[in-house]
């Protein structure tokens, strides 16, 4: 592409390109097809031979149709989710989203009868099936995994009952959810009216400290009006999951998430230890900024907030186009290969980004397979933390992209390593902008957003992380009450945050207004945050201490994310062992040398 040309960054995605229209008799033609798909691949397992050796080219049929149904249902399944996300309120597609949702019994189904059959398969033996076929063999490592669930299902009767049930169950509360807080308003006074504004709306990171305060109250009483609606969600999702738990007679309920996302307990442990031990750093980051924004500490709404700007300066706006020219500009700086991905990738359509009344709140990046593209969602509000979240999405959508042309199987990566592409992404648009920098405040500013992503990870999702775990010790012995759970998610925040910020400055209905926590899929939608910012955090340090050789390294560690335990991507890829202490007191040194830096500056600003 010559110098000269300009780019059109599209705001607005193309979905029509990937399947028809929600709504529409070839997209219903899709979804009766799925369930006969579906229907018919439980019978022939039902009625296939034993698995082993003996058998290896029927079961390699079986699970290529498996293979090729997973990739239809995820795709549907993207599209689903991105027509409700851009009109939460369209009643046809709620209804869509519901039949759709309605295969997951069927879809539960295969997969419990294939991880049964895998089950029966002592190691010796499966060594000697896979040895049969060479379609068998290249995906040894997803039919070990398939072992490895079959130890979290229930028998088989049971675990067809059970996913029959949480049609109406356990997915129909996360629904619920979704589409009440889809709908909420959020009252607003603005230029003397009385306005409603969706969540993604609202802005919570104004300059102005009154605006921020105003908008935080008017969220929390709209939050309220629905807080017993989403305490019924949230106490029927996790009962859901315990009473399973009981069943399977797993008593520790991180047993599912920790497998899930393909790591033990030690790392997740050393993890939380080293960040318990060492994110006290934080304290003098949060410290110097309540002296710049003249308080004596922080409240919850003045976390992500901007920092005072200077005499007569305008708040950064950053319009989209721009934000996309420096988000390509600096993938550039790491990679040409990730560079020509994000051009690619914002110019054709990959993205929804308009700031507008109706959508779903939050942000998230899906895959169509079958095309080898991902579409990414957000609401895009000119600031820079929304142009971090477009390149967060975008660095989902290039973990995927790298894996296009594995097998799908093998392509299925866990949380943990997902939210290591793409924060990595967010740090190398970072680390740029910092270079950028040349006025001590805008080095201050960036240095500011920095410590504030740190504060995130390591405080307020570990806040997140305490309060989820403690509530599912709590609901083995009876629902919580809203005011329950809001005075265990103070508690969750006072500990995680070291109770640095103002008595009046908690956020006790959290638990009501994260999404995350009502995610019916995966249990614990926390801590992989912070596993990926910090190893990401590590690995970059690593890559700006090993040059332009380090962008082949991290494409070889994407592509077998898919394909090995977490620990074990890292140690092939870098050398890490991320059972020790040792990886992740480095990750945390990093943001050590941001904090003296930070408060340096505010010191000669502040005196």
């Amino acid at each position: 592409m010559s110098g000269s040309e300009t780019v059109v960054y599209s705001e607005v995605w193309d979905l029509d390109s990937l399947l028809p229209a929600l709504g529409t008799a070839e997209f219903q033609q899709k979804l009766v097809s799925a369930k006969k798909g579906l229907e018919g691949l439980v019978a022939q397992l039902t009625a296939a031979p034993e698995i082993g050796p003996d058998a290896a080219q029927v079961w390699r049929q079986l699970l290529a149709q498996f293979e090729d149904m997973e990739t239809t249902i995820s795709d549907l399944r993207s599209h689903v989710e991105c027509y409700c996300a851009s009109d939460a309120t369209n009643a046809q597609f709620q209804r869509i989203e519901a039949e759709l949702s309605s295969l997951a019994p069927l879809r539960e189904q295969v997969g419990a009868l294939i991880e049964a059959a895998f089950r029966t398969l002592s190691e010796e033996d499966l060594v000697a099936f896979v040895a049969r076929e060479p379609w068998l063999f290249e995906r040894t490592y997803a039919w070990k995994l398939r072992q490895r669930a079959a130890r979290m299902r229930l028998p088989e009767a049971q675990e067809n009952l059970a996913n029959q049930l949480a049609v109406d169950g356990l997915h129909a509360w996360g629904r619920l959810y979704d589409r009440i807080s889809g709908a909420l308003k959020i009252q607003l006074l603005e230029k003397g009216r009385l306005v409603e504004k969706s969540c993604s709306q609202v802005q919570f990171d104004s300059p102005d400290r009154a605006e921020r305060q105003s908008n935080y109250f008017a969220a929390d009483v709209a939050w309220k009006s629905i807080e017993n609606l989403c305490a019924e969600a949230i106490n029927h999702i996790a009962g859901t999951r315990l009473t399973i738990y009981d069943q399977l007679g797993v008593e520790d309920h991180l047993v599912s998430p920790l497998m899930w996302n393909r790591m033990s307990r030690a790392t997740l442990n050393q993890m939380w230890n080293v960040i318990t031990q060492k994110k006290a750093v934080l304290l003098k980051y949060l410290q110097a900024k309540a002296r710049l924004m003249g308080l004596e500490k922080l409240a919850w709404y003045d976390l992500t907030a901007p920092l005072p700007r200077k005499p007569g300066q305008m708040p950064e706006k950053l319009p989209y186009q721009s934000a996309c020219e420096q988000i390509v500009s600096a993938f550039g700086s790491f990679s040409p290969h990730m560079q020509d991905f994000a051009r690619m990738a914002l110019r054709d359509g990959w993205s929804e980004a308009v700031n507008r009344a109706g959508k779903r709140q939050g942000a998230f990046c899906t895959g169509y397979r079958a095309a080898g593209q991902s579409r990414m969602f957000m609401t895009y509000t000119e600031t820079a933390d929304s142009m971090s979240t477009l390149a967060h999405e975008l660095g989902h959508a290039y973990h995927s992209y790298v894996l296009k042309d594995v097998p799908y199987l093998l392509a299925d990566y866990p949380m943990n390593l997902a939210e290591t592409a793409s924060t990595f992404a967010e740090a190398v648009l970072a680390d740029t902008r910092m270079q950028q920098a040349q006025h001590p405040y805008d080095r201050l500013c960036q240095l500011d957003a920095a410590l504030a992503d740190g504060v995130a990870f390591l405080m307020n999702i570990h806040a997140r992380f305490i309060f989820e775990d403690n509530f599912h010790k709590a609901r083995r012995n009876g629902e919580l009450a809203a005011d329950d759970l809001s005075q265990l998610m103070v508690a969750a925040q006072k500990e995680a945050y070291l109770d640095a910020l103002a008595e009046d400055g908690w956020n006790p209905r959290f638990w009501a207004s994260k999404l995350h926590f009502y995610f019916t899929g995966i249990p614990f939608y926390n801590f992989p945050y912070t596993f990926g910012y910090l190893l990401s955090l590590g690995l970059f340090s690593e890559g700006k201490s090993r040059g332009s050789a380090f962008a082949a390294d991290f494409v070889k560690f994407l592509e077998c994310t898919g394909s090995m335990d977490a620990e074990d991507a890292v140690k092939v890829s870098f050398g890490f062992d991320l059972t020790q202490p040792e990886f992740w007191s480095r990750s945390i040194d990093v943001l050590a040398a941001k904090v003296e830096e930070f408060d340096k500056l505010t010191a000669e600003i502040v005196g």
